[in-house]
Formats: structure tokens, C-alpha cells, sequence
């Protein structure tokens, strides 16, 4: 048969139902892809703020010295004439010089007294050198550390000198006499500023700067040598902090024109609105504004500081435009420091924009010291230009006729600006110029609503928005705002402080000193409010409340216990979780809060939480009722009832889906360990002796020749891709001593009792100390003793050897937290070892306070058998290793080492086993170095030996937490009105799906045109390669080229058309158990992988078969009491044959039992799951909880499950031979709804077709293949395949089966029982014999088969090579 060329070729056979078929994966539900699954649960990297004026200052005195000497013109200046007369706006030769000198002097002060009226203001005219200094030095007495402000005016004296010298008089002015800057620094001291005007001014600021140098030189010199004289006076104030404004640059004249005043500087810094309207009317443009004289502009109406009036309005927008530009120019630390530390400093500076800008145009540049960057050609200038001139234009109306004023448009249009900037712009764009202004609109209640719109909507973009506006100044406003009743800004400003806190929580102490608390309790007490701002407030109130005392006793005043309460079952689920975050946080240490929940049975409303749909929310009720134990005030027996209550109530969560549940949990009871740590100490050292006096039977003793395959025996052995979760594993072991640790696991089959505990684990050490495990920090309690406890604690009656008068409580916590220690997620079961390990060390350090140390037995070589194991403890020097806070464990919650750069650090030990039993966490053979804990570093290794008496770090701290807190609170940093990328259609996460949909449907219409026509051979080899270790499980990507190869503990990927090994780790799973099943979720989108092992925990992956490290995204027990050595048993010996060629196929996967089964169903997120169960359990992957738990109602195991969504119908294998049908819909007694017991032995393989008239198909280890209608109670068809098979799969378009039996060839049919190919195998890859055939798996769409066999390799068979 030839394949049609155009199939290969044409991507889009037929539009239409290409189009269809893509549809369809559009509408498919993605598990496992929400935020908590994607990211690291940790809060964000706080961002240092900068915007809070660490010293806020006032000038609160103000040296005026004017030195005019009015009628006598200096003999270095050549006047003009006519020229320039006025001083502050009179004209000095309209009266008496003396008058003239004393009115402009008070004149002046006026000025001044505009922008800072509470400063104490002196007047020195035409002073003498003595005059000056005594002026300068009672000023700097009285004003201390705070600033002086020196203004010299020169227009009556000469310029200043190079030698740096300014001139005033002497006692009868008949001469100049100079006066050194040096000097002048000395009087004013720091910090201090400068104005000069005068011509040449530039000269001072150097000479100013060059002095502050010498000064510094001098005291460096004073500093070295005692003798210098300078070194008993005190230390003169460092001139770093003073400020200088000066007219003109060193070489310029001040200008002349007799149209501008003389003191055309200071007339900028003090009267900047009538000089810059002056020069408005003087300009050529003013010409288009008729009827506008320098007369007119005098009768401006209104006052400076009232806005609704023409003067008020452009003082206003000229204040928002100086603002503006600066905040544009000027570096942000340099803005902080001249524009919102000093209100008068703060003017002066906005006025020396205009002062830069009006006198530039006369060829005079005015200095500062610092240097401001040039801002008189800044394009807001424009709009200033523009203001004026509409606000001019409307003055001889206005002045004649009295027409009302007409306000300017100048803030709406800046606003709709930054709209603009809103609306257009793209990420990583320099900021919007508006920003200052949108702060100057805050304060008109005309635009308010729409600044506050606006400014919520920029804040919305991210933490670096929140940095800028708090920079700008934002923060006294919003405040203020608070104090608003009006019910409209409620939303916004519930919108703004969210966003601010988010990125600064340092603001909750400013909120309760202003009563700000009080707004936000009542928008979250109003249940008109929405939901989503009653979050926002609540989320408000939890930063509030958060480790600040004097918030949380200012919230319980406010009710905020009861209100939270209200509002705990409201169907807005980001509500319910931040109304638990605050409920924890108000009584986290803080006893009256407590009592306050207590007494509104807090806990008890909060229960209904831990089985809410949505896991966040879950988390947040364990962190609340975790607070809620851990309060370390005095217990009484009441309090003491209620912990025990919340304790049990917790216990209850211990097999939830989500592990950052789980991890809240271990931390929720650590802090009811802390609080009863006596009563726990004594459980453990109860549970200690019993672990050491259980016999376990020793691995040795138990093993069974044939019940080892020589693992990875072969002379390379390939290196794993190191995995996050596990670090580098297995990477240097050599082959011996990987046997020799193989040969120490315990692979019982029907031993004792101890087969039936969930765990059947008893390694030894030395397994794991081959294996190249880490000691992570001496544990006390190795993982292997933690297990042994578990298992013994399940059989001996415990209770009774407490004695009563301990409640079972403890022991029960105990219990689960030695659970929680095995969890299949690496971060729980470190927190909870943390938490065993602390008491176990707290309860022998009490016990036996003599040196123990364990010596001979332990050694790396000899194995030791797991019954000498007690507790065993490291000490230097009989002093005990103390558990120290910042432990540097393998968790997140404490502090890291440094790693390489890039790499994740590691999170636990590698091999460490799951659920149902551990191998060793730390093994306990005395090694000096921890190597682990510090990355690959190395920079700490120095006073950190394992005997180190501070060395016991893996202890947990008081406050172990997990983040959660501060990772939900990103939510509230992070962009809300974004569109998410996913759903934008332009990006290329949405290009990438668009992508593989599109691949997807042209896979699965190719590959249905070939099965269609009919599949005659499948016998084609298309790939074969030696996989790593003996295939287990082979499963094939729905739409990738590629393939997951299982073996006991390690997956390969390999891609069979380019023929090369993509990518190879380690499942994590304990050393004993096997993977026996493997799921792709997501396949058609972004592909996860989900690997079940034989004791009943699931782990999902990602990342896998691509350049980057594969990471687990989540781990649970999806069966908590598997029984891993239960086949199943047909009683009459009829059936040993069946029993044994079924043991004989397990043999493969290393240990009987079916293991775990599992079946996936994308469209609804369900993940069905049984094994050496006896029920079917469903989980739902949204919620990550168990849903529904159905009742086999057989005796035997479960060997394989297949579900149709469609019809809610599973079908179920059993080990029995029985065939189980069950309608998920209907309740656990009436939901079997058929049973066909027509085979006689093991259900190899049960399939459910998915059409709406689907039959089952099933065959057995006999060999017979039956069809069952589902309505009918017999089979519809048998046929008889090979006997003793060991593998089969069916695939699901192409109606074949194929079947691999013991004697090593592979059988495929069709349908109707003909064989279609026979696969042989003596004679294999290279001449090689190939093993017994131990998993085989079609592709879902393509005629493919996946052969697995016992001697490692990994085949695929198509119908013709030339299909794909």
C-alpha cells in the first residue's frame, strides 16, 4: 500500500473540518496550569523604597542682605541707559535712598514670606562684614540642624573676585571691603542656601565648591594628626548639603534691558507668575492676544493661592508644569532631594525653571550647585505658553464687561494625555510625563474622579508603577483622600491602596496613625460593595494587621473578627481566601483576638473552608486555624479543647490533592507541636522505643532469588538529566554498588504482616549512602526509621502503652505529620521532617543527656539491618547541637546559599522515597562534611562539620512558613486589568496553541485516513534502541513524535523518527516501589507528564524532553492504603497456571500486584485511579480533590481502568478475572451497573470504546478476547488469542490489539481474531537475542506499537516506514 503523497504534503486537506476538528482542542480544559502550579510560592523581592523622605527638612530662617547703596552705581559695572531700575518691583529712585533701601528690603521679605510664611526672616541693607556674620551666626544658633536661607543681593557693589570674595561696606560706606565665601561658609554652616544676584555670580559657586574641598582636605589631615589645630575644635558641617542658586555664569553680566527689573533673578525665585506674564506680553507672539498691555496684566483678579480665581488657576497650573518638567529631567534621587524635602527649597527650585528659561533669552544662564540638567526648550513650556495665553485673552472682558472666567482646559487635557499614554503604550517605555500632574488634579474636585481613575489604572501596571508614583509624591493624597466620605471614590481608592501595599506594605503604620483602617473596615463591612473591592479591602486589612501590633488591636476595635466572619462563605473565592489570610493574621500572636474567635466560634465557621473547590482557599483556612493554634499565651483546659478540635479538623486534610495545602498543614501543626512540645516529646520517644523493639524482617532474610532483575547492570551507566526537584542523581554510581544496594531492598511477596502496610520499606543505609545522597544536616530520625514508626504505629496499640492520660491526640498528629514526612512532593515532606526531627531532638536531648554515638554498625560498606536503628545523635563534646533559626535546609523558607548562577537550588535529597515509606533523609553514618546544604558554592564550608556542636540546622524555627501569604499577595502587585497573555490574540503563547492545534488536527486526520483504508501488516521496524533501564510502561505523545519510557523509577523520552534519547530522570519514586502507570495530560496543548507508582502516589511533570530540566509540578497520594502484594487469587488450583504466568509478567515490573492503575480524562479534568484497591477513586484536578470514591465490590485488585466521558461510564479489570461496569453518576451502592465474569483469570487489559455505541473489550492472561454490548450480560464475541500473555494494548481507532506473550514474539490482530503480523524475536537488533516482552502500547492515532522487553530494549513497529 503507498501512502498518497499529498497527505504528507498538504498541511489543510479539507478547511472545513480542519477548522472542526481544531475547535475541539480550543474547548478542551488544560489541569494542572493555574499560577500555584507555574510559579515558585514565595512572596515577590521586596523592592527597597525610596520615596519616603527619610529627612524631611524645613528652612526656618531666611538672611535677606541686600547691598544696593542706592544712587552710587559700582566702578566696574558701565551702566546702560536707559536701564533696568526696578528692585523688587519699585523703583529705588522714586524716594529717599534710605526709604528706598528699607521698602525694598521689606518688599522682599513679602516675596519670600509667599512661599514659606512661618521662617524667621532677617533683613541685613548695605551691611558691614561684623553685620553679616553676626547675622549668619545667630541664625545657624537658632535654626540648629534644620536649613538657613543666606539671600545676597550685589547690585551696589562690585563683581565678585576670583579669589572668591563678595563685597559689602565698611562702617561709613566709603569703601567696598571684600568678604571671603570661606568665611561665610564657616557662619552658615550646614545644611544652608544660597541665592546670589548679582553679575558674575558663577564665580561664587566655584569658589564655594573649591573651599568646601579644602575644608575636607584640612579635616582628613586634622583627623590623622592630633596636633593639627583644627583637631580639638569641633567638626565643622560637611558643605555637601548646601545649595546654591546663582543669576548668572561667571563671565555674564546681569541684563539691562530697561523693561525687565534689575533683580530680574529674584524676581523669577519670588514672583514667578507676574515676571513670567511681563515676559508673556513682551514677547513678538503676544501680539496675536489683542488688547493685552503690561497695565492690564497688573488687574489680574484672583489670589495666588485660591485656584477657582484667573491668578489662583495659572499659579496652579504653573506650579504642575515646573513640577512636571523636573520630575522629567531630573534623576529620581536628585528630585527627591531639591522638589519634596523642603517646601520653600522645593519653590525656589520650580521658579528657577522660569528664572533658567526667561533670562536664557537675554544670553544669561542662570547656575545652581547641584547642576540641574537645561529644561528652559522642555515641550511643557508649550502648554504653559498656551495656558497664558487662553488665560489672558479672556482679561479685557473679563476686566470691562465682568464676564464670568473661564477655566483652563490645561489639567483635563493633560489628563486625557495620559489616557493615551494608558491606552497605546507598550511594556518597558519611559514613564509618562503627565504623572506629576495627575497628582496636582487629585486636589480639584472637578477632575478628581478621573485622576483617581486614571491613577489606578497606571498603578494596575506593576510594582515599578507603584515605585514611580510613590516617587512622584502620590502617597500624602491618597491618605488624605481617606478622610472623603464621598461613596464614589470608594472603589478607586480601595483599587489605589491595594496596589500600594502590594508593593509597600511598610504603609500600614501610616494608615492606622490617620484612622485609614477605619475606611477600608467599613467598604468591607457595606454589602453593596462588590466583591471584588470587599477583597481588596480585606486584603488591605490583612496588611494592616500583618506583625504589627498596633494594627491588629486597632482592627479588633473595628469589628474587623466579625465582619471577616460575614463574609466567609461569599461565592467570590479570592474573597473567601483573603478574608481566612486576615482572620490569621489578626490573631497570629495576639492573645485578645484569639479569645475575640473564640468567642464567635471563629474555627468552627472557618472548617467549612477546608473542603472549599478551590485549594488557595483551602490553604488560607489551614494558615488561619494554624495561627490560630499557635498562640504561645497561657492554656487553659478550655483553650486546650479547641486545639485539639482544630487539630483533628486538620488531620482530616492529610490526603489532599494540592501539596500547598499539604505544606500549610505541616506548618499549621508545628505550631500546635511548639505549644505542646512535653506531651509530643513524650510521643516520640514512646514511638522511638517501639520502632526499636518491632522486629522487621531483615531485607536479607526476605529476598527471593528470582525477584531481581541486575538492574542497570550494564557497563555505562547512562547520566540522568538532574531534576529540580531531586538534584543530580545517580549520576556517579558504579554498577557493584548499585547491585549491592538493590539487593538490600525488600521485595516480599507474602511475608508477614508487615506486606500489608502502605509502606514495605527497609532499606539500609548504605544503599542510599552508594547511591551519593546528601546528609541533610544529621537528622536525628532517618527516613527509614520515620517509616518503620509509621508502619509499627498502625499495629501496636498504642494508646494503651501511653497510657489514658494522654489524649490520643497527640499521638494521632504524630501520626500524620510521620504521613506528611513521606509525602511525594519534595517541599512537604521536608517541612515535615523538619517538624519530627525537632521534638525527636528536643525528647532524647531531655531523655538521655549522655553522649550517644553510633559507630561500628553504620559504616558505608556494611548494610545494617534496620532493627539496631534508634535515634541516633551526633554530639561534639557531650553539649547539644542546638536547633539554630536560620537554618540553611533544602526548603524555601529559609534562607539560601548561593547556587551557580541559574540553577535551582536543590530540593531534597535524591532517592528520597514517598508515601508509604522512606529511605533514609539523612543516613546516619557520622560524615564530616554536609556537602549538600551550601550549593555548589562552596563559600560556606568552613566551621560547619557534621559534629559541630551549632550544627544541628535542620531543626525547624518557631516560625516555619511557607509563603503562601506573601505569594497571594502578588496577585495584588501583578496587572488585574491586563488582558491575560493567553487570551490576547496577538501573542505568542496564543500563536504557539494556534500551532499545535493545528498539528494536532492534521494528525489525527492523516492518521484516520490510514487506519480507515485498513492496516494489513504492522511489522515494520521504525526504531530500536537500548533504553536505560527494563521498560515498565511505554507511552506514546498523542501528537509529538515521541515516546515516555518508564522503567522502575526513571522515565527516558525518545523521539522515534529522529531515533535519539531526548531526555532521561528520576521519578522520585522510594526505592522499593515501581512506576506502573504513566498519563499525558494536556497532550494537545502543553504536555504534562503523570506517573503513578505501586504505593499509591501520583507525580506530574513538565519541562521533560526539551532543553530545560524537568520540574515537578505537583505530587499526591491518590491512593492512600494501596496493598501492594495482593493479587488476586481465583480459588481453584485450576488457575495457578494463570497465577503464575501472571506473577511470572510482573516479574518484569520487579513485585506482584497490579500497582496503580489510572485513566485520564482531559474534558473533564478527572483522573480516575484504583489498583490493589478496593475502590475506584476520582479526583478532579481543577479542585485537586478527591471527588467520589466508588466501591468495586470485589476482592481483588483492580488491573486497569478505561472511562467514557461522554456516557460517565468506567470500565474496570479485575485481577479475578471479573469485568466491572459503573455509572459514576449514580450513588457508591447502586453505581455498578454490570459485572461479566466470563474470564477465568487476570484482566490484562479492559478498553472502553468511546463511541456512543462503544462495546468492551477485554482479555485475559489466557489469551481469550472478549466483546461485551454494554446492555447486554454476555459476551457479544470471544476470540482466542496466545496463552500466557504478558503485555497486550488495543488501539482505539484502528481496532487492532496486540499481544506479547512469554515466549517472546508478538502477536497483532484485527478485529475479527485474524493475525495481521507475527513479530519474532530470536533474532534481534545486532544479532542479539532479545528478552521476554514486558509492555507494549499503540499509538492513540497512528498504526504505531511500542515494544518494551526484559533485556532493555525499546522497538516500534509500523505498518510501513514510509508512514512517517
Amino acid at each position: 500500500m503507498k501512502m498518497d503523497s499529498e497527505l504528507l504534503h498538504s498541511p489543510v486537506v479539507c478547511l472545513a473540518e480542519e477548522e472542526e476538528a481544531d475547535m475541539s482542542d480550543w474547548n478542551l480544559p488544560l489541569a494542572f496550569m493555574k499560577k500555584r502550579h507555574s510559579e515558585k510560592i514565595e512572596g515577590s523581592k521586596a523592592l527597597a523604597q525610596s520615596w519616603r523622605m527619610k529627612d524631611r527638612m524645613k528652612t526656618v530662617s531666611v538672611a535677606l542682605v541686600l547691598c544696593l547703596n542706592v544712587g552710587v552705581d559700582p566702578p566696574d559695572v558701565v551702566k546702560t541707559s536707559p536701564c533696568a531700575r526696578l528692585e523688587c518691583w519699585i523703583d529705588p529712585l522714586s524716594m529717599s535712598p534710605q526709604k528706598a533701601l528699607e521698602t525694598i528690603g521689606a518688599n522682599l521679605q513679602k516675596q519670600y514670606e509667599n512661599w514659606q510664611p512661618r521662617a524667621r526672616y532677617k533683613q541685613s541693607l548695605d551691611p558691614t562684614v561684623d553685620e553679616v556674620k553676626k547675622l549668619c551666626t545667630s541664625l545657624r544658633r537658632n535654626a540648629k540642624e534644620e536649613r538657613v536661607l543666606f539671600h545676597y543681593n550685589g547690585h551696589g557693589v562690585p563683581r565678585p573676585t576670583v579669589n572668591g570674595e563678595i563685597w559689602v561696606f565698611n562702617k561709613n560706606y566709603t569703601q567696598y571691603i571684600p568678604l571671603s565665601v570661606y568665611d561665610l561658609q564657616t557662619w552658615m554652616g550646614s545644611p544652608s542656601i544660597f541665592v546670589y544676584d548679582c553679575s558674575n555670580a558663577g564665580i561664587i559657586v566655584k569658589s564655594f565648591k573649591q573651599f568646601a574641598l579644602q575644608r575636607e582636605q584640612e579635616l582628613e589631615v586634622a583627623a590623622i594628626n592630633p596636633n593639627h589645630p583644627l583637631a580639638q575644635m569641633p567638626l565643622p558641617p560637611s558643605m555637601k548639603n548646601c545649595i546654591q542658586l546663582a543669576a548668572c555664569e561667571a563671565s555674564e553680566l546681569l541684563p539691562m534691558n530697561p523693561d525687565l527689573p534689575a533683580d530680574l533673578f529674584t524676581s523669577c525665585l519670588t514672583t514667578p507668575i507676574k515676571i513670567a506674564l511681563r515676559w508673556f506680553c513682551m514677547q513678538k507672539s503676544a501680539k496675536l492676544v489683542p488688547g493685552v498691555t503690561l497695565d492690564l496684566i497688573e488687574k489680574i483678579p484672583g489670589r495666588l493661592n485660591d485656584r477657582r480665581t484667573p491668578l489662583g488657576e495659572l499659579n496652579w497650573i504653573f506650579t504642575a508644569i515646573t513640577d512636571t518638567i523636573a520630575w522629567n529631567v531630573l534623576p529620581r534621587d536628585l528630585f527627591q532631594k531639591l522638589f519634596r524635602q523642603d517646601l520653600l527649597v522645593a519653590s525656589l527650585f520650580r521658579n528657577f525653571l522660569l528664572a533658567e528659561r526667561i533670562m536664557r533669552s537675554y544670553n544669561c544662564t542662570p547656575v545652581s550647585s547641584p547642576r540641574l540638567p537645561p529644561t528652559y526648550m522642555h515641550a511643557m513650556w508649550q502648554a504653559w505658553d498656551l495656558a497664558v495665553d487662553i488665560c489672558l485673552s479672556q482679561l479685557p472682558t473679563i476686566i470691562e464687561e465682568g464676564t464670568a472666567f473661564r477655566h483652563s482646559p490645561f489639567f483635563a487635557e493633560q489628563l486625557t494625555a495620559f489616557q493615551v499614554w494608558l491606552t497605546m503604550g507598550v511594556e518597558n517605555r519611559s514613564p509618562p510625563e503627565q504623572l506629576p500632574i495627575v497628582l496636582q488634579v487629585l486636589l480639584s474636585q472637578v477632575h478628581r474622579l478621573r485622576a483617581l481613575d486614571l491613577l489606578g489604572r497606571f498603578l494596575d501596571l506593576g510594582p515599578w508603577a507603584v515605585s514611580l508614583a510613590l516617587s512622584v509624591g502620590i502617597f500624602p493624597y491618597v491618605l488624605k483622600l481617606l478622610q472623603s466620605s464621598a461613596r464614589e471614590l470608594r472603589p478607586l481608592l480601595v483599587f489605589i491602596w491595594a496596589k500600594i501595599l502590594a508593593v509597600d506594605s511598610s504603609c500600614q503604620a501610616d494608615l492606622v496613625k490617620d484612622n485609614g483602617h477605619k475606611y477600608f473596615l467599613s467598604v468591607l463591612a457595606d454589602p453593596y460593595m462588590p466583591a471584588e473591592h470587599r477583597t481588596m479591602a480585606v486584603f488591605i486589612l490583612a496588611v494592616i494587621v500583618n506583625s504589627y501590633t498596633t494594627g491588629q488591636e486597632a482592627c479588633l476595635q473595628g469589628n474587623l473578627i466579625a465582619i471577616c466572619l460575614e463574609q466567609l462563605s461569599d461565592p467570590h473565592p479570592l474573597l473567601r481566601q483573603w478574608v481566612a489570610i486576615c482572620l490569621g493574621r489578626i490573631w497570629q500572636n495576639f492573645d485578645s483576638a484569639r479569645w475575640c474567635g473564640v468567642r464567635d466560634s471563629a474555627h468552627e465557621k472557618l472548617y467549612s473552608l477546608l473542603s472549599d473547590p478551590i485549594p488557595e482557599v483551602r490553604c488560607a483556612a489551614v494558615f488561619a486555624l494554624g495561627t490560630f493554634v499557635g498562640n504561645s499565651a497561657e492554656r487553659t483546659d478550655h483553650s486546650t479543647t479547641i486545639d485539639h478540635n482544630v487539630a483533628m479538623m486538620l488531620a482530616q486534610l492529610i490526603n489532599d490533592g494540592s501539596p500547598v495545602v499539604r505544606k500549610e498543614l505541616v506548618v499549621a501543626l508545628s505550631h500546635l507541636v511548639v505549644q505542646y512540645e512535653s506531651n509530643f516529646c513524650t510521643v516520640a520517644l514512646q514511638f522511638m522505643e517501639e520502632e526499636k523493639n518491632y522486629p522487621v524482617p531483615s531485607p536479607a532474610n526476605t529476598l527471593e532469588p528470582g525477584n531481581l532483575t541486575p538492574v542497570r547492570d550494564s557497563p555505562a551507566i547512562p547520566r540522568l538529566r538532574s531534576v529540580n526537584s531531586y538534584t543530580n542523581i545517580r549520576a556517579a554510581t558504579t554498577a557493584r554498588n548499585l547491585n549491592k544496594s538493590l539487593q538490600n531492598l525488600n521485595l516480599n511477596e507474602e511475608g508477614g504482616p508487615v506486606a500489608f502496610s502502605p509502606g514495605n520499606l527497609s532499606t539500609s543505609s548504605s544503599a542510599s549512602s552508594t547511591l551519593g545522597s546528601p546528609d541533610n544536616d544529621e537528622y536525628i530520625l532517618s527516613f527509614e526509621t520515620i517509616d518503620k514508626m509509621r508502619r509499627v504505629s498502625s499495629y501496636s496499640s498504642l494508646n494503651s502503652l501511653i497510657g489514658v492520660s494522654f489524649n490520643s491526640v497527640y499521638t494521632q498528629i504524630w501520626r500524620v505529620l510521620l504521613h506528611l514526612a513521606a509525602d511525594p512532593f519534595p517541599e512537604v515532606s521536608d517541612l515535615a521532617m523538619k517538624v519530627l526531627n525537632s521534638i525527636a531532638y528536643k525528647a532524647t536531648m531531655n531523655a538521655r543527656p549522655q553522649r550517644i554515638l553510633d559507630s561500628g554498625s553504620l559504616t558505608q560498606s556494611a548494610p545494617a539491618s534496620p532493627t539496631s536503628k534508634g535515634a541516633h545523635i551526633h554530639q561534639a563534646g557531650g553539649s547539644p547541637p542546638m536547633p539554630s533559626a536560620s537554618s540553611s535546609s533544602l526548603t524555601n523558607e529559609v534562607p539560601k546559599p548561593p547556587i551557580r548562577g541559574g540553577e535551582q537550588p536543590p530540593m531534597r535529597p535524591p532517592y528520597t522515597p514517598t508515601l508509604g515509606g522512606q529511605a533514609p533523609h539523612s543516613h546516619q553514618f557520622p560524615r564530616t562534611r554536609k556537602m549538600f546544604d551550601k550549593g555548589p558554592s562552596g563559600s560556606e564550608l568552613a566551621g560547619d562539620d557534621a559534629d559541630d556542636p551549632g550544627g544541628h540546622k535542620a531543626y525547624m524555627n518557631a516560625n516555619l512558613s511557607t509563603g503562601l501569604c506573601d505569594w497571594s499577595a502578588k496577585y495584588f502587585a501583578q496587572p488585574v486589568m491586563k488582558i491575560p497573555e493567553e487570551h490576547d490574540v496577538e501573542s505568542q503563547v496564543r500563536k504557539e496553541r494556534e500551532w499545535r492545534f493545528l498539528r494536532n488536527a492534521r494528525v489525527r486526520k492523516q492518521s484516520q485516513r490510514i487506519t480507515q483504508r485498513g492496516v494489513t501488516r504492522l511489522d515494520d521496524q521504525i526504531f530500536i534502541n537500548r533504553n536505560p533501564g527494563v521498560p515498565s510502561v511505554v507511552k506514546f505523545h498523542p501528537f509529538n513524535p515521541c515516546i515516555a519510557v518508564a522503567d522502575k523509577d526513571s522515565i527516558c523520552f525518545w523521539d522515534w523518527e529522529k531515533a535519539e534519547r531526548l531526555d532521561y530522570f528520576y521519578n522520585g519514586n522510594p526505592r522499593y516501589t515501581r512506576i506502573t502507570a504513566m498519563e499525558y495530560l494536556n497532550g494537545h496543548d502543553y504536555s504534562l507528564l503523570l506517573t503513578a507508582t505501586d504505593d499509591g502516589a501520583l507525580r506530574i511533570w513538565k519541562n521533560f524532553a526539551d532543553q530545560r530540566n524537568p520540574e515537578m509540578v505537583t505530587a499526591w497520594q491518590g491512593l492512600s492504603d494501596m496493598l501492594p502484594t495482593t493479587r488476586g487469587q481465583p480459588s481453584s488450583s485450576a488457575h495457578s497456571l494463570a497465577r503464575r504466568v501472571s506473577i511470572c509478567l510482573d516479574r518484569s515490573k520487579g513485585q506482584g500486584g497490579a500497582g496503580m492503575v489510572v485513566d485520564w480524562e482531559q474534558e473533564t479534568g478527572l483522573l480516575m485511579t484504583s489498583g490493589d484497591v478496593r475502590v475506584i477513586r476520582i479526583w478532579d484536578t481543577e479542585r485537586e480533590m478527591k471527588v467520589q470514591d466508588i466501591p468495586t465490590g470485589a476482592d481483588s485488585c483492580v488491573t486497569c481502568l478505561s472511562c467514557d466521558s461522554q456516557r460517565s461510564l468506567i470500565a474496570a479489570g479485575l485481577g479475578d478475572g471479573s469485568v466491572r461496569l459503573y455509572d459514576r453518576r449514580m450513588g457508591a451502592n447502586e453505581c455498578r451497573v454490570m459485572t461479566y465474569r466470563e474470564h477465568s483469570s487476570w484482566v490484562v487489559k479492559a478498553h472502553l470504546q468511546k463511541q456512543t455505541d462503544g462495546k468492551i473489550i477485554s482479555v485475559s492472561v489466557d489469551g481469550d478476547v472478549r466483546f461485551f454490548e454494554l446492555r447486554s450480560p454476555d459476551s457479544v464475541n470471544v476470540l482466542q488469542t496466545v496463552k500466557g500473555l504478558t503485555a497486550l494494548d488495543i488501539h482505539p481507532q484502528a481496532n487492532l490489539f496486540a499481544c506479547g506473550s512469554m515466549n517472546q514474539f508478538i502477536a497483532v490482530y484485527n478485529s475479527n481474531g485474524d493475525v495481521i503480523s507475527n513479530i519474532k524475536y530470536y533474532d534481534g537488533f545486532m544479532g542479539q537475542r532479545i528478552g521476554a516482552i514486558s509492555c507494549l502500547a499503540f499509538h492513540p492515532y497512528w498504526p504505531h506499537l511500542a515494544v518494551g522487553s526484559n533485556d532493555y530494549y525499546m522497538s516500534i513497529y509500523s505498518a510501513e516506514k514510509r508512514l512517517r
